[in-house]
């Protein structure tokens, strides 16, 4: 049972199927409707700035901890490069021509700049202009956050009050000269990370999950959180007039844009069914791919914009190329697996203004090559890379945590193949950001920057 229908199910009574009924003609009458899935009670331009201290002052006290957050994602969240074109270029200028999708579009602020969204500075002023939206995901943010309103946690939906007492994981009476602390047992929970780090779109779908990935999964039976991974404990000094403890929290937030962590996240190894062979004969290849490192499923976070993919190819004993397409396997939705010369995310061009865009190449990589992912679709039915716009999700045909994924390559040795030695290499593949998006959008090349996660290679004979 998908997250949609868990949900789903947890709330449908018998009383309000009429209701249901009623809403599904309309919808179905009048096409695709949005609607807002933020938290209740909420606090868009609930504060001002002048409620939350800068996250310099904090550094005052706590410059080990302040300096690993600032080289974080945590710290960019609102002037990364690529989600200040996404936000302002798309998001934004989505919502002018669809007002429909204000509220959505304001609550991208909520995780990404939350400071800017309960100042209700929407939109807030680009990274240049140097606002505080600038702090994105501030010391203040995280460290204010009480619970959640929401069972699961999405979109932002922390309970969080300005003030002078700090909530954390620790407490004790350890007040400092410049503010109270509270202990804080959500802050041990996955839920906590959940609140932005699941979301729903407009149309209720699941357009990020990664808490969900990891409940459903090994891990959380295990009691192996997000924090363990993401924040590891080391013996630290947490403040300059502090003690230092054992197990501190490292502010760290290593994840997906750190080429460190994606390494080495698959595991990998390709065999042959034969190892002598002739001119054409066929070889069977086979590729197993081993997650042994995420606690949720690889790609995860922002599902529609990430490419994993395996490319395999066999070289001669004169150094000649052979580029080796993944077997099908005939699942439903398999064609969004498969690297192809097709268009996709036409539905960028509204937003940009450009009528009839016919949008860009799908994937950006070799044909035939095997993808991991879970695409998005628009409205239309179309793919998409915009998550506010996202109306339905494909076949999830990522890696969960633990899991091995089998895929085979067969390969018929063509009649002028070299005889002698054959290396067949299987690499797997890691971007941020498919090209044909990055490269049409202007973002800066290290977003689509292949990084290798992982490569293993193997040998035949080839005889005359």
């Amino acid at each position: 049972m998908n997250y949609n229908s868990k949900i789903m199910s947890s709330v449908v009574r018998p009383s309000i199927v009429p209701l249901i009924l009623l809403v599904t003609v309309l919808v179905t009458l009048s096409g695709f409707t949005y609607f807002y899935f933020g938290p209740p009670d909420d606090a868009k331009g609930k504060y001002s700035y002048n409620d939350f201290e800068e996250a310099k002052k904090c550094r005052a006290c706590h410059p080990g901890i302040y300096e690993q957050w600032s080289q974080s994602m945590m710290a960019q969240a609102f002037t990364h490069h690529w989600d200040e074109i996404e936000y302002f270029d798309l998001a934004v200028a989505h919502a002018e021509k669809k007002p429909e999708l204000s509220d959505a579009v304001d609550g991208c602020n909520g995780c990404h700049t939350p400071l800017a969204y309960m100042a209700g500075q929407l939109p807030p002023l680009r990274p240049e202009k140097n606002s505080r939206a600038n702090e994105s995901v501030s010391c203040e943010v995280c460290h204010l956050i009480q619970g959640t309103k929401l069972d699961p946690p999405f979109n932002f939906s922390y309970i969080l009050e300005p003030g002078n007492t700090k909530q954390s994981s620790r407490g004790m009476g350890n007040d400092s000269p410049a503010h109270k602390i509270a202990a804080n047992d959500f802050f041990r929970t996955t839920e906590f990370c959940g609140t932005c780090h699941n979301e729903k779109s407009p149309f209720d779908v699941w357009v990020k999950s990664t808490q969900l990935e990891w409940k459903e999964g090994p891990y959380a039976a295990e009691g192996v959180r997000c924090h363990d991974c993401h924040m590891p404990e080391a013996e630290y000094q947490t403040a300059l007039m502090g003690q230092t403890y054992e197990d501190t929290r490292l502010h760290l937030f290593h994840g997906a844009h750190d080429p460190g962590k994606v390494r080495g996240t698959i595991e990998l190894r390709i065999q042959p069914d034969i190892r002598e062979v002739e001119p054409g004969e066929k070889v069977v290849f086979t590729v197993a791919l081993f997650n042994q490192k995420t606690g949720h499923k690889f790609p995860t976070g922002s599902v529609e914009d990430r490419i994993l993919w395996l490319h395999v190819e066999a070289v001669d004993a004169r150094g000649k190329v052979f580029h080796l397409p993944v077997d099908k396997k005939g699942f439903p939705g398999e064609e969004y697996t498969i690297a192809a010369n097709v268009p996709a995310y036409q539905d960028m061009g509204f937003p940009l203004g450009m009528d009839d865009f016919s949008g860009v190449q799908r994937d950006g990589i070799p044909e035939g090559n095997r993808i991991f992912r879970m695409p998005y679709f628009d409205p239309e039915g179309r793919m998409t890379i915009m998550q506010w716009n996202t109306a339905s999700l494909g076949v999830d045909y990522r890696i969960g945590p633990r899991e091995t994924k089998i895929e085979t390559f067969t390969f018929t040795l063509p009649w002028d193949v070299s005889p002698g030695n054959m290396e067949v290499k299987a690499q797997l593949n890691y971007q941020l950001l498919v090209k044909p998006v990055a490269d049409f959008l202007k973002v800066p090349e290290e977003e689509s920057e292949i990084v290798v996660v992982n490569e293993h290679s193997t040998n035949i004979r080839v005889f005359d």
